[in-house]
């Protein structure tokens, strides 16, 4: 028998803090670049009405009629 000591996982304690340190940058930048998407979405097309409610989000925009024959 080894006197290697592990957990339920399987891992030693320095490998558990190992992976704990990767899976957390991996974590943090995931969020950081969901954040900045969101940011960028939001101003691109802004997902809440303005203080004239979704017709204000169609000023400037033509109406075209087209017809199916």
């Amino acid at each position: 028998m080894s006197d290697r000591t592990t957990s339920s996982s399987g891992l030693t304690e320095a490998e558990a803090r190992e992976f704990h340190r990767i899976f957390m940058t991996s974590f943090i930048a995931f969020v950081i670049v969901a954040v900045i998407a969101h940011i960028l979405a939001w101003q691109w097309r802004p997902w809440l009405p303005g203080p004239k409610g979704y017709t204000s989000l169609l000023d400037g925009v033509a109406y075209v009629k087209t017809f199916l024959a």
